[in-house]
């Protein structure tokens, strides 16, 4: 089975230059353009990892990370933006970031991040499992 991984930004380039440097056949990749695509998505899928930009038509990133930690408390969150100075970090962990990145996010910076949260992911599924 693939790991998944959700991009959620409302720029278009954006979510199809991460879906083409990450579609290699490893991973089911879904892309979403606001929180209501997101959630859509959230529901159905067990995700490995979200990208979730922080500055959204309409609505605010850090409140759809709350809701979709919720949701999937074990799925990576990442935060990006081209706006740094609108969000604080410590807003951003509180939230449940699981990390935070200025965008743009190099392809080094993608990569290694869906490596962390897969292999963080298994970690905690094999613990829980364990119980």
């Amino acid at each position: 089975m693939k790991d998944k991984i959700l991009i959620v930004d409302d720029e278009q380039t954006v979510r199809e230059t991460m879906r083409e440097a990450l579609d290699n056949g490893t991973y089911e990749i879904f892309l979403a353009e606001g929180a209501e695509d997101a959630l859509s998505i959230v529901e159905k899928e067990d995700l490995a990892c979200v990208f979730l930009d922080l500055k959204l038509f309409g609505t605010n990133g850090i409140e759809l990370c709350r809701t979709i930690r919720q949701m999937r408390p074990l799925s990576i969150l990442y935060a990006m933006t081209g706006w740094s100075g609108l969000f604080e970090i410590e807003e951003c962990r509180e939230a449940g970031f699981d990390d935070y990145f200025p965008k743009p996010l190099t392809l080094d910076v993608i990569f290694k991040a869906v490596d962390e949260a897969i292999d963080k992911r298994k970690r905690w599924k094999s613990v829980r499992s364990a119980f």
